[in-house]
């Protein structure tokens, strides 16, 4: 049975750090891509990066160059480090993996690639 679990949401101040983890049981990251969602009060999920088996990572725009996505094998836990937090990423955060290998360009925005996912942590951030 696979499982994801994240950890390590908060409330922090603009200009801040917060470092998410995920940890997942029943899966290797050898199995396929594994990413990061959010979901922002009142819109819909949206995609915040992802890394494929290989350690390929793509990140969206509105958060490249803040956050970085990692994992490590040997703890089968994928890391979101965000820094320079803003309001604006305020939002529930999701990992999600899936079986397939192909995250390439956008397709790793398409979340029905994603066969499981976390129940989600929650980061506010305030100005």
């Amino acid at each position: 049975q696979v499982q994801l679990v994240e950890s390590g949401g908060g409330s922090v101040q603009a200009g801040g750090s917060l470092r998410l983890s995920c940890v997942v049981f029943g899966y290797t990251f050898s199995n396929g891509c594994i990413g990061w969602f959010r979901q922002a009060p009142g819109k819909e999920r949206a995609g915040v990066g992802s890394i494929n088996s290989a350690g390929r990572i793509s990140v969206a725009d509105s958060v490249k160059g803040r956050f970085t996505i990692s994992k490590d094998n040997a703890k089968n836990t994928l890391y979101l480090q965000m820094n320079s937090l803003k309001p604006e990423d305020t939002a529930m955060y999701y990992c999600a993996a899936s079986y397939d290998y192909r995250c390439g360009g956008s397709r790793w925005l398409d979340e029905d690639m994603y066969r499981y996912w976390g129940q989600g942590t929650q980061v506010t951030v305030s100005s």
